[in-house]
């Protein structure tokens, strides 16, 4: 079954300064990891490919993956960083529509106000994507939940995934407010939910399957499986746990559905959502 997919990884040259987000607590990931770093585990784990995903926010990152992806042919779609923001983002996606391995973009949201997917600017951005046939990753705390439902009830036509479940808080046990968020937003066609980054919510020294348990179950009691795919969130996993762990932590959890069900999940919907 190597034909598993990688819906959600990332690269970098590790930059204190630009990735100040990697802070002491995660002192594992402060160096460089780049794709001679997951070739490896992407064969060790069955993976043919993966997607990578921006990590900061600037046209230079998207010009970076462009340029892994051009000399890496395992990455087989990006997801990108562009300011949504900027009147002329017409222009600027045109820019990069010549570049066929960007199949969307992304904003990092969880670090704004929770009102942020409700600017007329932002919106402005989301609406112009469509035209080019870009996805749309949708990175949030739970708490953003009610912005990000009105903003793709809003866009019906637009394609959205998104990342790391909305990041519920795992490691408080906490999940009723979130659980309400997941059954709304699930119940809108163009929306997929990446399975990942989950055991960074969780208790990064202790967690085990048992604590995501709950939280895998209303994803999967809410989105259909053709909706569904699986990221590694590599290399900010290595915090709590490794790529062969993660990946296995969900083959346990699924080996109650069909192969059918599995393969969507292992890369049939992440295929079909990046026509990669």
């Amino acid at each position: 079954m190597s034909t598993r997919i990688d819906s959600h990884q990332h690269f970098w040259k590790f930059d204190p300064v630009r990735d100040s987000w990697i802070d002491d607590s995660m002192q594992k990931i402060q160096k460089d990891f780049l794709p001679e770093d997951l070739f490896p585990l992407l064969q060790q784990n069955q993976f043919s490919g993966c997607v990578a995903v921006q990590a900061s926010q600037s046209e230079e990152e998207t010009n970076f993956l462009i340029d892994l992806a051009s000399k890496n042919n395992f990455i087989k779609g990006i997801v990108g960083w562009i300011d949504l923001r900027n009147k002329n983002i017409t222009e600027r996606l045109e820019h990069f529509s010549s570049h066929k391995t960007i199949k969307g973009f992304r904003h990092v949201v969880q670090g704004e106000a929770d009102d942020f997917m409700f600017r007329e600017d932002f919106r402005n951005g989301i609406s112009a994507l469509n035209q080019f046939d870009y996805t749309y990753d949708i990175l949030i705390f739970h708490r953003q939940l009610p912005a990000a439902i009105d903003l793709v009830k809003h866009f019906p036509n637009q394609h959205f995934v998104i990342d790391h479940i909305a990041k519920p808080n795992i490691k408080s046990g906490d999940i009723e407010s979130w659980k309400k968020g997941i059954s709304e937003i699930s119940k809108q066609e163009n929306v997929s939910c990446k399975i990942s980054g989950m055991v960074t919510e969780a208790n990064w020294n202790n967690w085990k399957p048992s604590d995501l348990k709950p939280y895998l179950d209303v994803i999967f009691e809410n989105f259909p499986t053709n909706k569904l795919m699986f990221g590694s969130d590599w290399p900010v996993l290595n915090v709590a746990s490794n790529y062969s762990e993660v990946v296995k932590t969900l083959e346990d959890y699924m080996s109650q559905l069909s192969i059918e069900d599995q393969n969507k999940i292992w890369f049939e919907n992440v295929n079909a959502f990046y026509k990669l």
